[in-house]
C-alpha cells in the first residue's frame, strides 16, 4: 500500500486547531496524526476534546507520498445529508445524472451525501432507492439515500407536487424501506398525518432516522415525535411553523431536545443568518448545515425542474415558476461555510463541525467520518486563506473536478 503524509496544516475540525498538523494516510484511512510544533496545542472549549490529544508527539512519520500544504487550512471533508442535484443534473434522475450532482458538490469539499429524493409515486421512488443503492455499492462515498418525500403535510409541501404525497401506512412504509435494504438513511415525516407517530417507530426501528419536517405539527406535537423516536428537524423554519411567544412551535421542541440535530439551509436565502446564530447558540453541536439544492447549483440562472415541477432561478434564487415559493437552493456547503464565519458569527470550529462531525453523528457515522484523526476515513479539504477550496481528498484519493 502508498502511504501519504499530508503536513504542515493549519487543522480545523470539532476538536479545535492545529498548527503544524500532519496526518499519516494509508489507503482510505487515517492511520497517525500529530504536530510538529513546539507545544502541539489543540484550541478547544472546554469539553470538546474528542480524542486527538492521545496521537500526539513524536517525529513526523515517513511516507511514500508527502503535500506540504504551507500552512493553508485542512478540515475534514463536508458531509450533506440533504442534497437534490447540482451541476444541471437532478438526483430523481439515473444514476449518470446522481453522479454528475455529486461530482459539483465534491468540486466544493462535500466528499459524502446523502441522496435526497422528493415526492413521487411510490412505485417511482422505489426505483430511484434501487438506483442508489447500485450507486452506493460502486461508490462509498454515497452514504444513502433521503426520502424528503411523500410523507408531508400538504399545506406544507413546498416544492414537492401534492398529487404523491401519501400517508405513512405500514404499507407505504415497508414498501420504500424494503425497495433495497439499508439504502434510506433519513426519512422526512410530517407527524401529524393518519399513522404518524406510529411511522416514526416503525421507521426507526428499521436503522432509519426520522426528521420532523414539511409539516403543521405544534410544539407538543414535535415534542411527542421526538419522545417516538425523531432525532432531526428537516431545514428548520422552512416547511414549518416559526417561533411564537405564545405559541413556541416545532422548531423550540426540536432546540430543546438534546437529541434532535436540526437541519439548517444558511445561503442568506432560507433563514436570516442572524437567526441561524441564536439558533447555534441554542443548541451548540447540533445544527447541521445542509444545502437541499437542486439541480441549478453550480449553474446559470434559468428554468429548470424539480422532480415534476418547473422551478426559475434568478440570482441564484430557485422559485416555484410564477410564486414566490422557495423550491431548494443553489448552495454548496463551501459557500455555506463562509456565511457561518462571515454572517453567523462562528467561530471555525464551530462552523467546521456544523458540516462534518454533527451531519455524521446524526446518522451514526461519527465513528468514522468527520474529524482529522486516526481511524477516520482519509476526507479532507484544503482551503485557501478566503476559506475557498483548493484541494479536496476523499478516501485517501485526491479528487479532480469533483471525480
Amino acid at each position: 500500500m502508498t502511504t501519504t503524509l499530508v503536513t504542515n496544516a493549519h487543522a480545523v475540525d470539532a476538536t479545535g486547531e492545529t498548527e503544524g498538523f500532519w496526518m499519516l494516510v494509508d489507503d482510505d484511512r487515517i492511520v497517525a496524526t500529530g504536530s510538529s510544533s513546539e507545544q502541539g496545542a489543540l484550541l478547544a472549549g472546554p469539553g470538546r476534546h474528542l480524542g486527538r490529544e492521545t496521537s500526539r508527539g513524536g517525529a513526523v512519520p515517513a511516507a511514500d507520498v508527502v503535500i506540504d500544504l504551507e500552512g493553508a487550512r485542512l478540515t475534514p471533508g463536508l458531509v450533506d445529508l440533504h442534497t437534490h442535484g447540482g451541476g444541471g443534473a437532478s438526483h430523481d434522475g439515473g444514476a449518470d445524472e446522481i453522479e454528475r450532482g455529486l461530482a459539483l458538490h465534491r468540486a466544493h469539499g462535500t466528499t459524502r451525501s446523502l441522496v435526497s429524493l422528493v415526492a413521487n409515486p411510490v412505485p417511482h421512488l422505489r426505483r430511484s432507492l434501487e438506483t442508489i443503492a447500485d450507486l452506493r455499492r460502486r461508490d462509498p462515498l454515497v452514504l444513502g439515500a433521503h426520502l424528503e418525500g411523500p410523507f408531508l403535510a400538504p399545506h406544507r409541501k413546498g416544492a414537492h407536487a401534492e398529487q404523491h404525497l401519501v400517508a405513512p401506512s405500514p404499507e407505504n412504509v415497508d414498501a420504500l424501506l424494503g425497495a433495497a435494504p439499508g439504502t434510506v438513511r433519513q426519512v422526512t415525516l410530517a407527524p401529524e398525518l393518519p399513522g404518524g407517530l406510529d411511522a416514526v417507530e416503525r421507521i426507526v426501528a428499521a436503522g432509519s432516522v426520522v426528521a420532523v419536517g414539511h409539516t403543521d405539527a405544534d410544539h407538543d406535537l414535535a415534542v411527542a415525535a421526538f419522545d417516538r423516536g425523531a432525532t432531526m428537524m428537516t431545514h428548520a423554519f422552512n416547511a414549518i411553523a416559526g417561533i411564537g411567544h405564545r405559541e413556541p412551535g416545532p422548531v423550540v421542541a426540536a432546540v430543546s431536545d438534546e437529541r434532535v440535530t436540526i437541519e439548517l439551509i444558511l445561503d442568506g436565502v432560507h433563514v436570516h443568518p442572524e437567526v441561524v446564530g441564536m439558533v447555534f447558540a441554542s443548541a451548540p453541536g447540533r445544527v447541521a448545515l445542509i444545502t437541499d439544492a437542486m439541480s441549478a447549483a453550480g449553474s446559470a440562472d434559468g428554468d429548470y425542474l424539480l422532480g415534476e415541477l418547473a422551478v426559475t432561478v434568478s440570482g441564484g434564487v430557485a422559485v416555484l415558476a410564477g410564486t414566490d415559493t422557495i423550491a431548494g437552493s443553489t448552495l454548496t456547503q463551501d459557500a455555506a461555510l463562509r456565511l457561518a464565519l462571515s454572517g453567523a458569527g462562528q467561530t471555525p470550529v464551530r462552523a467546521v463541525e456544523a458540516l462534518t462531525l454533527t451531519p455524521a453523528r446524526a446518522i451514526g457515522e461519527d465513528d468514522r467520518i468527520g474529524l482529522l484523526a486516526p481511524g477516520y476515513v482519509a476526507d479532507a479539504v484544503a482551503w485557501t486563506d478566503d476559506w475557498h477550496v483548493s484541494r479536496v481528498w476523499a478516501a485517501g484519493q485526491e479528487l479532480t473536478d469533483g471525480r
